[in-house]
């Protein structure tokens, strides 16, 4: 994708996959009651555009649009669970999808004011402090 004329366009060939992986959220295997009654929080799930991660981190490749799915497995399917398999199908997985969390990934900002707010709200954006340049 490629920002021009304030919106999102496909450019040129895609990149190739990178293996998928699978966020498995730290207070798994709960019930159901046990997650409705609490916020679900995924503040410990980490992305990376570096293909030779080895941190459990989601791989993404930069200037591509994603779209986070959240899968609820029965508790007898989660036997399966890995992070780099994909997730079992089957009558015990139901898998949501939310239109509204699709996003497209950047590593580099045109605009000064969002580089600041990435430094400022990102706890994560070491390459951004340590250079105090764009990657």
């Amino acid at each position: 994708y490629v920002y021009h004329s304030s919106k999102w366009m496909v450019a040129g060939n895609a990149d190739s996959p990178v293996p998928p992986r699978v966020y498995i959220h730290p207070d798994s295997l709960a019930s159901g009651d046990t997650w409705m009654r609490q916020v679900v929080s995924f503040d410990k799930l980490k992305l990376t555009n570096n293909e030779l991660d080895d941190q459990g981190h989601i791989i993404l490749h930069s200037m591509h649009k994603y779209q986070p799915r959240v899968h609820v497995i029965r508790k007898d399917f989660s036997s399966d669970l890995s992070p780099t398999k994909p997730v079992p199908a089957g009558e015990g997985v139901k898998t949501f999808n939310f239109p509204e969390t699709v996003f497209t990934t950047v590593t580099a900002y045109q605009n000064q004011q969002i580089t600041r707010l990435k430094i400022d709200r990102n706890p994560f954006a070491k390459g951004f402090r340590d250079s105090g340049r764009n990657r």
